[in-house]
């Protein structure tokens, strides 16, 4: 009789240290979830804020080289059309 009771002991420990476990991962996650939002929230208070001059200027600057960029692959295209049209012929 005392390993029957030793066995519904051990049965009755490892249904309370599973649903213990579940419970300390459930809390793990939402710690961890706490804790990634509080780290997005400090970091984005360190973000500097470009002022409107300063906007307007990155702004120009990348509309400029991208239009740059698409003349060169225009140019490019062209003659290799030309290119292809004068070898081949037509």
């Amino acid at each position: 009789m005392t390993n029957v009771s030793t066995a519904d002991t051990r049965g009755s420990g490892r249904r309370g240290g599973s649903a213990r476990k579940r419970g300390n991962v459930v809390t793990r996650l939402f710690r961890a979830v706490g804790l990634f939002v509080s780290q997005i929230i400090d970091e984005l208070r360190k973000v500097v804020r470009p002022t409107r001059h300063e906007l307007l200027t990155y702004t120009s600057v990348v509309i400029v080289f991208v239009v740059a960029v698409m003349l060169y692959v225009s140019v490019l295209d062209f003659g290799f059309g030309k290119l292809i049209l004068w070898v081949f012929g037509s």
